[in-house]
């Protein structure tokens, strides 16, 4: 069963409902503040971003603040509840620069070496994410001077899979996020 499915199920809402409360918490902003952590990342004004699960928009109006009215990010969700209510906070924000999206971040339709930065914030390690498809996809939408940023979101995860599949390799951690470069 897809993601996008699973969603669609009484169980599948609950489970996402509750997700989406604990990462809305005050806690979470307070310690685990968006803007610092995105700081881990070489985010800069200008830049064309991709924010892969975008979910309730915990790391998506920060960025679009830092990137700037040059920049553009484009913030893609599998689940139709995660874009309605990210398109409102975008919109509630009054940021011009970030477009929100359904998509499949293993087949986005987005043109090739389009990409400053893509950010996996969250996002892996998954169990349903096979990564064998997710990381070629956000090799072929990154520049050649791209850079991959992954912040796991378990403590301690370390990042061999990504080096392991011969498309980027390490360029540096910080704030928790790694980043990598395409090779």
């Amino acid at each position: 069963m897809s993601m996008e499915a699973f969603s669609g199920t009484k169980i599948g809402y609950f489970i996402i409902s509750v997700l989406g409360s604990a990462m809305e918490s005050r806690f979470r902003y307070r310690f685990f503040g968006p803007t610092q952590i995105l700081r881990g990342t070489d985010i800069q004004p200008g830049q064309i971003i991709l924010e892969v699960g975008c979910g309730t928009g915990f790391f998506t109006l920060p960025a679009g603040q830092l990137i700037g009215e040059r920049g553009c990010l484009v913030a893609m969700d599998i689940l139709p509840a995660c874009v309605e209510l990210v398109s409102k906070k975008v919109q509630a924000a009054n940021l011009k620069n970030v477009r929100v999206t359904q998509g499949d971040a293993m087949s986005t339709k987005l043109d090739a070496g389009n990409f400053d930065l893509v950010l996996l914030f969250g996002v892996i390690p998954a169990p349903m994410l096979p990564l064998n498809r997710l990381l070629p996809e956000m090799h072929r939408i990154l520049k050649p001077e791209g850079t991959l940023a992954v912040w796991p979101p378990v403590p301690g995860w370390l990042p061999k899979s990504v080096l392991w599949s011969g498309l980027f390799t390490f360029a540096y951690k910080q704030n928790g996020v790694h980043n990598f470069r395409r090779c």
